[in-house]
């Protein structure tokens, strides 16, 4: 054996998101791009906002001496004080500098989060469907991931979640807008979540933190916002990036928002300090945080985001697709006419579309697309779309 035997063991589970994206370039390769529909991943296909370019070229205009080197392991102090101005109002929580850490994406604040909060065995739980890689920081952290079924319309099951609370439980991941539903939790529900965390919490002495994943904050549709979850509940922290907003995933930057209200706030904030240098990242990227504090409340396009959806959802629905249609984030989550999705993925491969299965997300019977594609991707794809359901629809009547 060459390497451990979990990362073996994690290659051959690998994210079904991948595969499809992989899959992706062999077809493009051989068929050419413009004959291959891929809504296998959720790269953001619409540039950065304009005031994007102007504030990078008047931050690298602007860097002197020591501008590329070593900084506080949680970032710039000025980086982190503006980005707490903006919080405060969204969040509706006051919030200082000291309780934002600048991260290497969401997904390094995540392992930031359970590294300072884990000990071997801990649980954490997530509703399902959910972002397939959730277990596998967890993991990182000798945690175990531990999945709780949602409402059939996506929305958190509450009941489902006080059942699967135990003695071992550390803490709960929740991402709103949800990656693959689009789903954005209600106020209401996020209260009574905090209250049942609050209830079992002094149950079985000890603190169950709320983490809520947000990188698709900002792209709600018909109106919607998502409501503060730091206002819902003392015991949570925010964990978010500039991936989906601004359309930068590659620069890897977010941060994490820890509540002022949190009772261990200190301790909270001391282990992610020390986490975030000892994982490896040392600090979030020096330019792209200078960037990113002339930005607060920028984002791309929403309403491109918007049109997008309704143009896909208007045309699967006359497919004959069921879906519910996504209040955020930019995936929809259909059902597939066959209960094996996988299955039903491969026959829309044949027809050069790629997709991702709802087994990657743990939830089967449903497939994802992700929709942040040229409306030409959209347009072309739905003659195969047709032929597949088609397909299926015959079957069953025969």
């Amino acid at each position: 054996m060459t390497i451990a035997g979990n990362i073996e063991t994690i290659l051959v589970k690998s994210s079904w998101i991948r595969k499809m994206f992989e899959e992706g370039g062999r077809l493009k390769a051989q068929h050419g791009p413009g004959n291959v529909y891929d809504f296998s991943l959720g790269n953001p296909n619409l540039p950065p906002p304009d005031r994007f370019k102007d504030a990078l070229q008047e931050t690298v205009a602007d860097c002197g001496s020591g501008d590329h080197g070593y900084m506080p392991n949680v970032g710039y102090p000025r980086v982190r004080r503006s980005i707490a101005g903006h919080l405060s109002t969204e969040q509706q929580i006051s919030i200082s500098a000291d309780e934002v850490i600048m991260t290497c994406g969401a997904a390094g604040g995540l392992n930031v989060v359970l590294k300072t909060i884990l000990d071997p065995g801990d649980e954490i739980l997530t509703p399902i469907p959910c972002f397939v890689e959730y277990g596998f920081y967890a993991a990182n952290h000798g945690g175990i991931l531990k999945t709780v079924p949602a409402n059939s319309d996506f929305t958190l099951d509450l009941d489902a979640i006080e059942k699967a609370i135990t003695p071992k439980t550390k803490g709960m991941i929740i991402n709103s807008p949800n990656n693959p539903t689009g789903q954005v939790y209600s106020e209401e529900s996020l209260k009574k979540l905090g209250a049942l965390l609050a209830e079992k919490g002094r149950q079985t002495g000890r603190t169950i933190y709320l983490i809520s994943d947000e990188p698709y904050r900002k792209i709600v549709f018909d109106g919607k916002s998502v409501p503060s979850v730091l206002n819902a509940y003392p015991e949570s922290m925010v964990v978010t990036s500039y991936s989906k907003d601004l359309s930068i995933p590659g620069e890897r930057l977010g941060y994490i928002a820890v509540n002022p209200e949190a009772a261990f706030r200190e301790q909270l904030l001391a282990g992610m300090a020390l986490c975030n240098r000892i994982l490896g990242f040392v600090n979030a990227p020096a330019l792209m945080q200078r960037v990113v504090a002339r930005l607060q409340g920028e984002s791309v396009d929403i309403g491109a985001y918007a049109r997008k959806r309704d143009l896909l959802c208007d045309d699967l629905a006359d497919c004959g697709y069921k879906f519910i249609k996504p209040a955020g984030a930019f995936y929809l989550f259909p059902e597939t006419p066959i209960d094996d999705d996988v299955k039903f993925v491969q026959a829309l491969q044949e027809e050069m579309i790629l997709a991702v299965p709802g087994s990657g997300f743990k939830c089967p019977g449903h497939f994802r697309i992700a929709f942040c594609v040229d409306d030409a991707t959209i347009t072309g794809s739905i003659p195969g779309f047709r032929r597949v359901m088609e397909k299926f629809i015959k079957k069953e009547t025969k």
